[in-house]
């Protein structure tokens, strides 16, 4: 194998792997035969084209499965990240409870979402414990202090409906998914990446006017993808994104609203992008164009 087919071949990772089954040695001949074979990396052209392309067929690849349940997992992910961001800057303070939910996130991942149950929903009455102060499985001292990233307590600029909100939908998402006798499909273990993305910027107070780099990222990281999900519903011209983006928002709106009347006017701009991405999300499918798969 020569250098310029490995490069082309991991590159065709960025196809699902039934679309590289059926027609990856295909592409590969196409993408040689077009290519001076003393090459060694294939023309920037070729990669961008081939890394839209996959991510445009793995879009349409997911509108083959039932489009709610699809929805539901995929909001419930994000929330199952978001909740593991909360807790990630404390991790030295409550070890058990950060891994509990990082085991959790990792089963919703691979779908096995009845076993993700439990643990999400044992994580979320923690998370509750905290925010309330009450002792559940094991006595945590209170404040629970950061170890890196922020140096605000845990939950100490939400109250007990920010701790809970999102711990709670991900834990009724779960419930229905489980119910389900079809498992959910498994999504990419790239998800985990985002935790970090999105850890110690609390929803519930972003002090936008003076706004550290780690508020800056999850505002990026979060409108990057909203405006994702409004391409892949003009794309494919289904709603399973805009619902997704839909219970992110619900968890997203009960963390500010809790102290709304003292939010300032950046805050709530903050809220309102995301409200925006999301009604869009969900305005731009109707009209869109749909693929027929064999």
């Amino acid at each position: 194998m020569t250098p310029l087919e490995r490069r082309y071949r991991r590159l065709m990772r960025a196809y699902p792997r039934a679309y590289r089954s059926a027609h990856g040695e295909e592409l590969l001949d196409v993408l040689l035969a077009h290519t001076d074979a003393l090459r060694s990396r294939p023309p920037l052209k070729e990669v961008a084209g081939l890394l839209l392309n996959g991510v445009r067929e793995r879009a349409w690849q997911a509108t083959t499965t039932p489009m709610w349940a699809d929805a539901l997992h995929l909001g419930v992910t994000a929330l199952c990240a978001t909740n593991l961001a909360a807790a990630l800057p404390y991790a030295a303070s409550i070890p058990a409870w950060c891994a509990l939910s990082a085991l959790a996130l990792i089963l919703v991942i691979l779908g096995r979402v009845r076993l993700a149950l439990p643990l999400a929903l044992t994580a979320g009455i923690k998370a509750w414990a905290i925010g309330t102060g009450v002792i559940f499985a094991d006595a945590t001292l209170l404040p629970v202090e950061p170890a890196f990233l922020t140096h605000h307590a845990l939950y100490a600029l939400s109250g007990p409906i920010g701790a809970t909100a999102g711990p709670l939908l991900a834990c009724a998402g779960l419930t229905i998914l489980a119910l389900r006798a079809e498992r959910p499909r498994r999504r990419s273990l790239w998800w985990m990446a985002a935790v970090p993305l999105l850890a110690a910027a609390d929803p519930a107070w972003m002090a936008l006017d003076d706004p550290t780099p780690v508020v800056l990222l999850r505002i990026t990281t979060e409108a990057a993808a909203l405006t994702c999900a409004v391409w892949a519903g003009r794309l494919t011209g289904d709603q399973r994104w805009a619902l997704a983006a839909a219970l992110y928002l619900v968890a997203t709106s009960a963390a500010v609203g809790e102290h709304l009347n003292v939010q300032p006017r950046q805050n709530l701009a903050y809220w309102g992008l995301l409200a925006f991405l999301t009604l869009v999300a969900a305005l731009v499918p109707h009209g869109s164009r749909t693929r027929a798969f064999d």
